[in-house]
């Protein structure tokens, strides 16, 4: 732990050598702010169609939430690090088509209780609970009225909270604090990973794009034909500008728009709330788990993780989950305070001489970083239409895409993919 950046719980932008941008034009047919899943998206389609871009980023580096760093010499994810629902993933797809190193995610993983195996009945307890929830909410979210995911919970003994805090887990905050017409088009089937890290892949796909790393956008002003975009660098002129900033860094007026943008759209950008997913990165060579990219499941202790992915990639890396809750208990303490708390819950579980081997090596905190403000971005209760509400152009001019305007995939890379494509090609039937 001697990297300042590290200690901060936030990740140092040191580029890959396959992050060079290439040059980018003054006054492009489109501009593009964001160099992250949606943006690399949105670049491609519409260089591909014949349109001229420019990219623009604030950070030094391309990627957004998607970042791959090396430790101890092996790639590892700090941001997103799943290629969730393989049929509908536009990243999958496109993988199998560039034959990039994807490998399946399996569907058996870890169960123990108290530092031992759990059994086959103890096991079973689990998978009923986690049947009974997503048959009570898939139901309940027939109804018209949307309501807390929370209150759709049936009874499920022992093993509710557990349940409860999973399902809190992926969702980015406890699921009374989201909306339940949201929660059920979340796809988690057919899961996949890449060898090499998902940001390393993400980034591979801006190559030779024209990006302009180190770029704030400050201001869209579209009050005349076409869009002016004021930035850290200077002024360009487009035709159009797709935004795809995370919702949280909107609501911060990190960028203002001239003139305002409808109080529809502004709503549906205030609507949404920081969702939360952060892990600690460990290097535990003798943990007791065994075969690579296996979910760890740890009940009977006091202190229960919501989430450990063991073993990535067969090596002794594991992701140590933080819910919102967690997470958000670490903010008002000292940057080591997450480190302790991985160490404390896995002591408790298996004994403190099972992890005198174990390393903290870093912890994420994309809740703090001042391009991302949150993990993604939740639908509270009520609010379902947002995501669909911003998928409608401002003026002509201006067009939001993310993994916020995501239906099937929201918070996902996939997802902001997929809404990068869409609004390029908006565009594309608009300009030709």
């Amino acid at each position: 732990m001697n990297d300042p950046a590290a200690k901060r719980g936030v990740e140092k932008a040191v580029p890959m050598d396959h992050e060079t941008p290439t040059g980018a034009k003054a006054d492009p047919d489109v501009a593009i702010v964001g160099a992250g899943s949606a943006g690399i998206a949105a670049a491609r389609r519409l260089l591909a169609s014949g349109l001229t871009v420019t990219v623009l980023d604030a950070r030094n580096r391309i990627g957004g939430r998607t970042v791959t760093r090396r430790f101890k010499g092996h790639p590892v994810d700090l941001g997103a690090h799943w290629l969730h629902a393989g049929p509908i993933n536009p990243l999958v797809k496109l993988g199998h088509r560039r034959g990039e190193p994807l490998r399946r995610a399996p569907v058996d993983g870890h169960f123990f209780v108290r530092g031992r195996p759990g059994t086959r009945t103890e096991r079973a307890a689990l998978d009923r609970a986690f049947d009974m929830a997503d048959r009570a909410m898939t139901q309940a979210a027939r109804a018209r009225e949307d309501q807390p995911a929370a209150a759709a919970l049936p009874p499920m003994g022992p093993q509710g909270r557990r349940v409860a805090a999973i399902h809190g887990l992926v969702s980015g905050r406890p699921l009374d604090e989201v909306s339940l017409h949201d929660f059920p088009s979340m796809e988690y089937a057919d899961n996949l990973f890449i060898a090499g890290g998902l940001g390393a892949y993400v980034s591979r796909l801006a190559h030779h794009l024209p990006v302009r790393l180190g770029t704030a956008v400050h201001r869209i002003d579209w009050s005349g034909a076409g869009v002016g975009i004021e930035t850290s660098s200077g002024t360009l002129r487009a035709r159009a500008v797709i935004v795809t900033a995370p919702m949280a860094v909107l609501q911060q007026e990190a960028i203002r728009f001239a003139p305002a943008l409808p109080h529809p759209v502004a709503a549906a950008i205030n609507g949404f709330t920081q969702g939360v997913y952060e892990h600690v990165i460990l290097h535990w060579p003798d943990s007791p788990f065994r075969g690579a990219d296996r979910l760890a499941s740890l009940p009977g202790t006091h202190r229960q993780p919501p989430g450990l992915l063991t073993r990535i990639d067969g090596t002794p890396f594991h992701f140590f989950e933080l819910d919102q809750p967690a997470a958000s208990s670490f903010d008002r303490r000292d940057v080591h305070a997450p480190y302790r708390y991985a160490r404390a819950v896995l002591a408790e579980q298996f004994g403190h001489r099972a992890i005198r081997n174990l390393a903290t090596l870093r912890s994420t905190a994309w809740r703090h970083d001042p391009w991302s403000r949150a993990s993604w971005a939740v639908v509270p209760p009520g609010l379902y239409a947002i995501r669909d509400r911003l998928k409608a152009p401002v003026g002509e001019r201006i067009w939001f895409a993310g993994e916020a305007l995501s239906r099937a995939q929201w918070g996902t890379a996939g997802g902001a993919w997929e809404e990068g494509e869409r609004a390029a090609g908006e565009i594309i039937a608009m300009l030709r």
